[in-house]
């Protein structure tokens, strides 16, 4: 399969490294040209065959809005794009109906795994329409880790960036709890190796 890639910072270098090691063809862009395979976004979908997949790798906000409104302008309709960042999951409607309008399908899809995801996989949580979400789905498949679990289709678009955000609150909370029990060990004297 052939996809763009936007974004290639530590995670999104790390998953076009991972993508290709699984036979898939990656054009990366970034604005840093010292990462990118192209210099420009009209750039990366002029290489791509259609239809075309591009996945968004960028920090959520303005910066992923910027991007999905440059895509919405280059794209064709039966394009699809993959918001892969930490955007928030009502964010992933409005781009939704932004690029359907165009005929463009969108998939959000939350990636967690940060550096270690080359070697380990990436855990998938993607939420979009099921015949989008099988057109991206080789590539899900070469980001998760090996194995039956890593990766699930969560629900229709929105449910993904849902299901990230449920994922980070456990994960924030575990990791509060565990300083907290530290701290506490740390503060009794009667305990002398926290280690």
């Amino acid at each position: 399969m052939e996809l763009g890639l936007v974004g290639l910072g530590k995670m999104g270098g790390n998953m076009r490294e991972r993508i290709r090691r699984a036979g898939h063809t990656v054009i990366g862009y970034d604005r840093n040209p010292d990462l990118a395979d192209v210099h420009s976004l009209d750039d990366l979908v002029d290489k791509l065959k259609g239809p075309r997949v591009v996945w968004v790798m960028v920090p959520a906000g303005v910066a992923t809005q910027t991007t999905i409104d440059e895509l919405a302008e280059l794209l064709s309709p039966g394009d699809i794009v993959v918001d892969g960042g930490n955007s928030r999951w009502t964010d992933d409607e409005k781009h939704a109906e932004q690029l359907n309008a165009k005929g463009i399908g969108f998939v959000d899809c939350g990636v967690s795994g940060g550096v270690w995801g080359l070697e380990n996989g990436y855990a998938l949580m993607y939420g979009g329409a099921a015949e989008h979400v099988a057109r991206v789905q080789p590539i899900f498949d070469a980001l998760k880790p090996e194995g039956e679990f890593g990766s699930v289709h969560a629900g229709k678009v929105g449910a993904g960036h849902f299901a990230k955000m449920v994922h980070n609150g456990i994960e924030y909370a575990m990791m509060q709890a565990y300083a907290e029990g530290w701290e506490l060990l740390e503060a009794v004297d009667s305990v002398e190796n926290v280690r």
